[in-house]
């Protein structure tokens, strides 16, 4: 009999807000034009990689849309409507098939509320959520990661990651696991990182898992 091969990962981690969930569509529902949004997100992305340790997350989505030229009141205009975030189509079928082969983690820069709403529109079953509140840090702080690692007891060596923004690529590869960049919207990489995979959809993970 030949000897049955063995899983190339034991686990399989996601960022939550772009590899998973389509946060970009609401945003600019939110902000009143993709245009707006798009500022609006990038401000937060980039106040978010600055603060490293935790500081409400909800105070710096606020803070990024007066900064950016919108309404005091556009980020508690999001928060309510955190639950209509749409996963990208193919999330559940995908989630639900790979959660029968390994144990799936998020690892999320969400505040602990917002996170788990967030998570449950992705489907699941996650075996572990990590957000940064409750790590006190935000990626790409490698404390993130490693917190999400210890939650499921598993090898980063032995670990995929799948990022969604581009400061997840080098943040997750820092930490020691395989990339897989669900790239959807064509962002440019950070720092010149290169992930081991690409691709604009998650289908391909079905093939590496």
């Amino acid at each position: 009999m030949e000897p049955v091969a063995r899983r190339r990962y034991d686990a399989v981690l996601f960022d939550l807000l772009t590899a998973l969930i389509d946060s970009w569509t609401l945003w600019n529902e939110v902000a009143g034009s993709a245009e707006a949004g798009l500022r609006w997100r990038r401000r937060y992305l980039a106040l978010t990689y600055q603060a490293g340790t935790y500081v409400p997350y909800e105070e710096l989505v606020a803070r990024a849309a007066v900064e950016t030229g919108l309404a005091a009141g556009t980020a508690a205009a999001l928060a309510r409507r955190w639950d209509a975030l749409p996963p990208w189509p193919e999330t559940h079928a995908v989630v639900a098939a790979l959660a029968r082969r390994v144990p799936l983690g998020i690892v999320t820069n969400c505040s602990q509320r917002l996170g788990l709403i967030a998570a449950a529109r992705a489907g699941g079953p996650f075996a572990a959520i990590v957000t940064a509140e409750r790590v006190g840090y935000y990626k790409p702080r490698p404390e993130t990661y490693r917190a999400a690692l210890a939650a499921l007891k598993v090898d980063p060596a032995r670990t995929l990651f799948v990022a969604g923004s581009a400061a997840d690529v080098p943040g997750a590869r820092n930490a020691g696991m395989t990339v897989y960049w669900h790239n959807r919207i064509g962002l440019k990489p950070l720092d010149d990182a290169v992930p081991d995979f690409t691709d604009t959809s998650l289908h391909r993970l079905l093939d590496l898992v």
